[in-house]
């Protein structure tokens, strides 16, 4: 069911030894959530862990310091994640059924929880976190800030995307009130590049193909181009925005390939075309101009399938 930030507080409160989880592939929002969780929990005397995929290198400050004790969790809580699918598979065969809370802002969040404290107007996780802890009275100290602040700068692309709400600013100055160095975090994750990603922007730009008249803009990301670049899929999260920039572009789509046949698809639009509903046409969802699904498939029908999707969207309102 859906609760109430003051609810959620309460069984968090109410519960120890927690374990924390968020989606696989980690961005700056999973990561800063999941940290901030974390250092609250664990400042109330509580036994806490956290199971995480790997931390893009730009992101590691923030998981530094913090281990994760073993113990047998009696609560399971998840930050960040519209679908216990997200987990991947071992997490979700292993501790899906068992989340009593899910903290998330994914309007097609699919409320697999048993109990889900929901804010689809949040640009972020950690800003549903940030209203739950000011709402109950936590102090938010710079350590807390920092991951807070990291989740919803990276959501919102450093507050330039249509998710950034004056509430979303708010909660920033907050935290910037708290005297974190976000000059440096900024530059750092948003205007920095390792020389193995400027190697893979530079293929993944020299195969973007364009369909519908120049309304759509696809890359198409293999295995081989991450070898050649020597760089790690969770290293490129960056590359999702790249066909949205191009003028004239309603819809970006890159597709990234993984083991055994899977793609990851991630669609990012402009007004006023909705990423989420394109996805949910093949079983995915997210936010109305950034969203992602999933296909298992050669990488002919993979592209053909979300163009055709896409392709009907853009008729229908008349776009193309």
């Amino acid at each position: 069911m859906n609760v109430t930030h003051k609810e959620a507080w309460h069984i968090l409160t109410e519960q120890d030894d927690i374990l924390i989880l968020t989606h696989r592939a980690p961005d700056g929002d999973a990561v800063g959530s999941l940290c901030a969780l974390f250092k609250v929990l664990t400042s109330l005397g509580k036994r806490v862990g956290f199971i995480i995929d790997t931390v893009p290198k730009s992101l590691a400050f923030l998981t530094e310091g913090m281990t994760s004790p073993e113990f047998e969790p009696k609560c399971v809580v998840t930050v960040d994640v519209g679908d216990k699918k997200l987990l991947g598979e071992a997490l979700e065969k292993e501790y899906g059924g068992r989340v009593l809370l899910n903290i998330d802002h994914h309007a097609t969040n699919v409320l697999f929880a048993e109990n889900t404290l929901l804010d689809a107007a949040a640009a972020a996780a950690s800003e549903v976190l940030y209203d739950m802890f000011t709402q109950n009275g936590i102090e938010i100290t710079p350590e807390i800030a920092m991951p807070l602040y990291v989740g919803i700068s990276t959501d919102t692309g450093c507050f330039r995307y249509g998710n950034t709400t004056s509430a979303t600013m708010r909660a920033a100055a907050a935290l910037m009130d708290t005297g974190i160095d976000t000059a440096t975090v900024n530059t750092d994750i948003f205007d920095t590049k390792t020389r193995e990603y400027a190697a893979f922007e530079t293929m993944a730009m020299n195969s973007m193909k364009m369909y519908c008249d120049g309304k759509v803009a696809l890359l198409l990301l293999t295995k081989d181009m991450y070898r050649r670049a020597n760089i790690a899929e969770n290293e490129t999260q960056g590359i999702n925005a790249l066909p949205r920039q191009i003028a004239g572009v309603l819809v970006g789509i890159t597709i990234k390939e993984r083991e055994g046949g899977n793609y990851r698809i991630s669609v990012r639009t402009r007004e006023p075309v909705d990423a989420a509903e394109i996805c949910a046409l093949l079983g995915g969802g997210g936010h109305r101009q950034a969203a992602g699904c999933e296909l298992t498939a050669n990488p002919r029908t993979v592209i053909s399938t979300i163009l055709k999707y896409t392709e009907e969207t853009l008729k229908e309102q008349g776009l193309i």
